[in-house]
């Protein structure tokens, strides 16, 4: 192409960049007309970001000085160029809590250098706090929130579809509004704790409208701060559960009976049936699904009864009972698809029996009076990490923000847990009702199913 032809096509190629540039204009106007307010103060957020970035890293000592000399040390006029200053190139996008962004990392100026720099960053761009973690090699994901997740009351609309993970038990969001999520996989046992109204049935009740809708699943419920099925903040799931008991000891002991008795029945037949030790290996499945035990108020079963009278001898025999009982569906039931989730108050010995406590792997505690009621909810680390301690979350401001370690992550995080409305989980109940289905029903037709197709007999009938 001649110098006449390139000169000659400078008018199209202007108007071509004019109009991408127009296209990109309408694009991020409509975007940011469409989006809510909190997202559009997070967007001009982001605009401050990009824009003061170049002057405000040097200050906060994110950049160095390259004294490479250039290939040509002499310029034209005899002058020696200045060595250059780099500063670590960024991507910003914005979200409703404030903004993510991206850098590229040089020489001496990595994630040390940023997360010492976070506390300069969080100031310059108006933030409540900003994070710094590594992303890819070389990178770094910067998360800085505008306005606290933490105090910012959230819901979730199940929506009754199957889940793509059943085991993954979505949680909320963490104090820099990323998503937290916890495996059950392999899980025995989770203990929640935490003041009453602060959130603990709440918690279950996402997890409970989320699974639902999945055959290969189904629920036992044990909740000790009501008498009956249709009382209490599971009333609206109970149609969905094999099996509800109230506040009665002796029920309650019944229920656990039964579930130890499916426990061993499922121990000694696994190998014949799913062909492996643990059910894990293959998974839950609607003929063998995840059994999960959910006693509500848990210190109603365990409490230690003190007196010699008969009655509270027949109390104390049973709650002893109940305590022995759980503990074996606890450390004998994960490899056959058993998972026991126990809410409580206050996650003290009497309450949950310390057998049992601590072997839950996954806990976690709404907010908390005392640092003694912290430390027994989530272990004596917490005393580590006081911004993390449920002892600071008695605000109203804070109902439904929980405290755990988190599984892969360093110490202990803060969750905002989303609020389940009480006429969306009524919905899932009624929709998914069909699917309950007693497990130990269940292994009697899968094992007379396997009996059936090794027969010889009813082989001989099949061909």
């Amino acid at each position: 192409m001649t110098v006449g032809e390139i000169i000659g096509s400078a008018p199209a190629l202007a108007g071509a960049a004019l109009a991408l540039t127009l296209v990109w204009a309408l694009w991020w106007l409509v975007r940011y007309v469409r989006a809510d307010a909190m997202t559009r103060a997070s967007i001009r957020q982001a605009i401050r970001v990009r824009r003061g970035w170049r002057r405000l890293a040097p200050m906060a000592g994110l950049s160095v000085t390259d004294k490479t000399p250039p290939a040509v040390i002499v310029a034209p006029d005899g002058k020696v160029p200045k060595p250059k200053i780099l500063i670590p190139k960024i991507k910003v996008t914005a979200d409703r809590y404030g903004v993510l962004v991206r850098a590229v990392c040089l020489p001496k100026v990595s994630l040390a250098e940023f997360q010492r720099a976070a506390p300069y960053l969080a100031d310059a761009w108006r933030c409540t706090r900003v994070s710094v973690l590594p992303d890819t090699p070389g990178q770094l994901v910067i998360r800085g929130v505008r306005v606290d997740p933490l105090v910012v009351p959230t819901e979730h609309t199940p929506t009754g579809e199957v889940p793509e993970e059943l085991t993954v038990w979505r949680l909320g969001l963490d104090e820099y509004a990323q998503p937290v999520s916890v495996s059950l996989s392999d899980v025995p046992g989770v203990t929640v704790a935490g003041l009453p109204g602060f959130g603990k049935t709440s918690l279950v009740n996402r997890f409970l409208c989320d699974t639902a809708p999945s055959a290969a699943i189904q629920y036992a419920v044990a909740d000790g701060k009501v008498t009956s099925s249709h009382e209490g903040d599971y009333a609206d799931l109970a149609q969905r559960a094999f099996a509800f008991v109230g506040d009665d000891l002796a029920e309650a002991n019944t229920l656990f009976k039964r579930l130890v008795t499916l426990r061993r029945d499922r121990s000694a037949s696994i190998r014949a049936l799913l062909g492996v030790k643990n059910m894990w290996h293959v998974g839950p499945s609607a003929s063998w699904p995840l059994t999960v035990l959910i006693v509500d108020e848990a210190h109603t079963y365990f409490r230690d009864y003190k007196g010699s009278d008969p009655q509270t001898k027949k109390l104390a025999a049973l709650a002893a009972e109940n305590a022995r009982l759980v503990e074996d569906l606890v450390k004998k039931g994960r490899s056959v698809g058993i998972l026991v989730i126990i809410a409580t108050q206050k996650a003290t010995g009497d309450a949950i029996p310390t057998f049992i406590r601590d072997v839950c792997p996954v806990g976690m505690s709404f907010a908390q009076k005392t640092a003694e009621a912290a430390v027994v909810a989530l272990g004596e680390d917490i005393r580590n990490w006081p911004d993390a301690n449920p002892t600071a979350l008695q605000d109203p401001a804070y109902v439904g923000v929980a405290s755990m370690a988190h599984q892969g992550c360093p110490g202990f995080t803060r969750i905002r847990t989303p609020y389940v409305a009480d006429a969306d989980a009524a919905r899932i109940a009624t929709d998914t009702a069909h699917l309950t289905r007693d497990p130990a029903e269940l292994l009697e037709e899968l094992s007379a199913s396997v009996l059936w197709k090794d027969d010889p007999f009813t082989k001989g009938e099949a061909a």
